[in-house]
């Protein structure tokens, strides 16, 4: 009950009520277009951010998993001739599936391990895209075939997508198994001492990350229509843009990922005329303002001024 009674909940439910609308009122191609892009960085950056901000297991490879998920669901179509989104949760699977021998052995070991062996499987995988062309086409990449005339249908799964994910970690972060990621994440060596085990939380939140991570690829090479690897294994556009989004908008906060994609989706807009490259500078300079200026991003940082609020007031009363 208390959680209906959050204002963040309302406002949650009165945004995903105001975007089934929005279509309604704003049918231009082009606002449909950065919505859907919008939704789609909500569901990789809240993916990342249950990993990264509540498990405190930081990832700069989470490509690999968006990668395998686009190739997944596309090559099924291509090759096989499985409908794309009945290859959606599919292409789920298979990242949550190369995410298990990825956790067994790196969560092992503490420290960067993870991190760096993240960053390495993705480029690994980037490379065997590229050269196994009998399969992926390497370089020249895979052109599905559209399923939907207009960008209508898009957006409703685009979504739905974002909602289902929300909603997962959502019940994730407020169970039992949510307060041990946290202790996890705060200290592992204490956690393990109060009988927490560190491995199985860990192992949950990595292969509930690349599942929808593998979606969200999916769903990208559906609606772009075309992938190739040096796109969906991007380590700056798609594994640093995830955190970015993750940290910009507040690392281990159940909302921050939706500031963070409306940043991420205006930003895009605002530098895509510039050369290349300049996405990267741009992303480095926010991340180092937001880590100098607000290290808790938008959503933590208005939380805790909320917070302050009623103990002011009671000092003055005092």
């Amino acid at each position: 009950m208390t959680q209906v009674r959050d204002p963040r909940w309302v406002l949650g439910g009165v945004g995903a009520l105001l975007f089934l609308l929005f279509p309604l009122v704003a049918s231009d191609p082009y606002y449909l277009h950065l919505t859907i892009l919008f939704f789609l960085w909500v569901t990789l950056g809240a993916s990342w951010n249950l990993l990264g901000g509540y498990a405190g297991q930081v990832s700069f490879g989470h490509a690999a998993f968006f990668g395998v998920g686009a190739y997944t669901s596309s090559l099924l179509f291509v090759r096989v001739g499985i409908d794309p989104w009945l290859g959606l949760p599919g292409a789920g699977v298979a990242a949550a599936l190369l995410g298990v021998p990825m956790g067994l052995v790196c969560f092992r070991l503490r420290g960067p391990f993870f991190a760096l062996s993240m960053l390495a499987l993705s480029e690994f995988l980037r490379l065997v895209a590229l050269n196994w062309r009998s399969l992926t086409e390497g370089a020249v990449g895979i052109l599905p075939p559209p399923l939907f005339e207009g960008k209508l249908p898009y957006y409703y799964i685009a979504l739905g997508l974002a909602v289902l994910t929300l909603a997962v970690v959502a019940a994730v972060i407020t169970s039992r198994g949510g307060f041990s990621l946290v202790a996890i994440r705060e200290d592992e060596d204490a956690a393990e001492a109060l009988g927490v085990d560190t491995m199985r939380g860990k192992l949950l939140a990595l292969l509930l990350s690349a599942f929808f991570t593998g979606m969200g690829g999916s769903f990208y090479a559906n609606y772009m229509l075309y992938i190739d690897p040096a796109i969906v294994f991007s380590i700056v556009d798609v594994s640093i843009a995830m955190i970015l989004v993750a940290v910009l908008g507040g690392m281990g906060t159940l909302f921050g990922p939706v500031v963070g994609a409306f940043a991420i989706v205006a930003l895009s807009e605002l530098f895509r005329g510039l050369l290349a490259g300049a996405n990267l500078i741009v992303y480095g300079i926010l991340i180092v303002l937001v880590i100098l200026f607000m290290p808790e991003g938008v959503v933590g940082a208005l939380g805790k001024a909320r917070a302050r609020r009623p103990a002011a007031a009671l000092a003055r009363a005092e």
